[in-house]
């Protein structure tokens, strides 16, 4: 996920009335939330301290092996171990679909460059290394996520972290703290979600299409709202439909939009292969080096970190939101497929974006930032080739705001007693909400919900390290199981399909007696 993305649309009014009004309550707040210490001449923000820190924790607690795990991921995400008649409303693959299409994004087109612009080439080394170690923070929230999810009595299912730092805490004797971060949790996610994964969203969608559309010639150029209504009505049907037709929508739509920014970024790379391999050195002296950057190697590598824990989102806590709602009675099922979501957004895809800016000199532009160096590096191919980085932003940002209206809806429903009035409602001003983005900029508002969506990593990750015993049982045990053959291959015809289920949810679908029957 990432904030330093398109040039804003211009202030109106009601931004600057908000601006005046809450500006010094939220000066306050970012300054708390993003607070930084000096380090070696760099300003290192605690932030992604806390972050990294969970990271290398996890990883060392699950012996986290993601290459050995490969196959049996592969077998998961095709549906092998998971029976049709499983407690649940969408498969693994969906899940996995649902999560990519939240974090895949603005950070990964624009984000890079932004890193790179500071850090130089050497930025995005860095930025594989923090991705690799958020791969067991986002297996952790999965499994836990499912493990304490709620199977109601018509087939559908409320799980997250509200419920693992609720119910897991309870167990193990923290009922009062786990009720707390339980709470505090969903009242982030609730606004959090608002502002960064709809606000500055439908922000930055309209700005692209009016600047391919001619800038301030364009059509749209004073009638903004157009193009938020018409985002709002698409949203709707989607989201409206529930997780089952989200995630029937970005199982879709996750595919399509990666393999098209990867195609344009292996054409660039093929029209300059001959330059690949000196781009690739630039990449790795540079990570080392720092040249240019204040604070040298620990510079750059701050800069790296801070881009992939943003961009992937681990720690925030969606992986235990989009993987509580799967098929299958095992939980660390999904903490198997969910690993792999790092590695998709921050190991692949900002790493074809750095290749790309590197390969054809864009990291020496000057001239322009974010999204523009992108453009940029897109147009030495060919003077038509932005108009597809325009599309793959539309996508981007589009699939960003499906996924992401699920996990600020659930939020909204633990605060109301899993209350489905209340989270209808939270739609109704969700898509309202995106008219407005895409009218006005609302920087405070994006600013303000920003600050609440990483305070989500705090009770997020005091719940992951509290339920670490549980956690480890439940991951190792799968493994162990997995290594003698005690967890057995479903036969083809009793299986869940990949993209969808081959019979509707049960209702007298048991829940295993670990995820927490209501």
């Amino acid at each position: 996920m990432n904030l330093t993305a398109l040039p804003v649309l211009p202030q109106r009014t009601l931004d600057e009335t908000l601006e005046g009004f809450f500006g010094p309550l939220v000066d306050v707040l970012e300054s708390a939330v993003f607070f930084t210490v000096p380090v070696a001449g760099a300003d290192l923000p605690l932030l992604v301290v806390w972050l990294l820190a969970g990271g290398l924790f996890l990883t060392a607690l699950l012996r986290f092996k993601p290459f050995r795990d490969l196959p049996h991921s592969l077998k998961i995400v095709r549906g092998h171990y998971n029976r049709h008649d499983d407690p649940g409303q969408v498969t693994s693959f969906q899940a996995l679909a649902t999560e990519l299409s939240g974090t895949v994004g603005l950070g990964n087109i624009a984000g890079v460059a932004v890193a790179i612009s500071i850090g130089g080439p050497g930025a995005s080394l860095w930025i594989i290394i923090a991705g690799l170690l958020g791969m067991s923070v986002k297996m952790a929230e999965a499994t836990l996520g499912q493990k304490y999810r709620r199977v109601h009595p018509d087939g559908t299912i409320s799980g997250g972290p509200m419920y693992y730092l609720r119910d897991g805490l309870a167990a193990i004797g923290r009922p009062r703290l786990g009720r707390v971060l339980a709470t505090a949790f969903a009242i982030f996610m609730m606004i959090g979600a608002l502002g960064a994964g709809n606000v500055f969203q439908a922000n930055q969608l309209t700005a692209q299409v009016i600047l391919a559309t001619g800038g301030e010639d364009s059509a749209f150029a004073n009638s903004a709202w157009l193009i938020g209504l018409a985002l709002a009505v698409v949203t709707g049907f989607v989201i409206l439909g529930g997780i089952t037709s989200i995630a029937r929508w970005t199982s879709k739509l996750t595919p399509l939009m990666a393999l098209l920014y990867l195609g344009c970024i292996l054409v660039i790379l093929a029209v300059n292969i001959t330059s690949l391999p000196e781009a690739v050195g630039t990449i790795f002296s540079s990570a080392f080096t720092g040249e240019g950057v204040s604070g040298g190697l620990v510079g750059v590598a701050i800069i790296g970190i801070q881009r992939a824990l943003f961009s992937n989102a681990a720690g925030v806590g969606t992986a235990g939101l989009a993987h509580s709602v799967t098929k299958n009675r095992r939980p660390a099922q999904e903490g198997f497929v969910a690993a792999w979501e790092p590695f998709i957004d921050s190991v692949v895809i900002c790493t074809m974006t750095a290749l790309a800016i590197t390969v054809t000199g864009q990291y020496q532009n000057n001239s322009t930032d974010g999204v523009g160096i992108t453009t940029a590096a897109f147009a030495t191919v060919h003077s038509f080739f932005p108009y597809l980085l325009t599309v793959c932003v539309v996508l981007f940002a589009f699939s960003t705001i499906l996924s992401f209206s699920y996990y600020g809806k659930k939020a909204t429903g633990y605060l109301f007693g899993d209350n489905k009035i209340a989270e209808r409602l939270y739609d109704v001003v969700w898509l309202a909400m995106i008219v407005v983005g895409a009218a006005v900029s609302l920087n405070t508002v994006v600013r303000f919900s920003d600050a609440m969506f990483f305070l989500l990593t705090v009770p997020n990750l005091v719940g992951l390290y509290l339920l670490s015993g549980v956690l480890r049982k439940e991951v190792l045990g799968h493994r162990e199981d997995v290594r003698t053959g005690q967890l057995a291959v479903v036969p083809r015809a009793d299986r869940s399909t990949i993209m969808g289920n081959k019979m509707p949810v049960s209702a007298q679908s048991a829940p295993t007696a670990a995820q927490a029957p209501e």
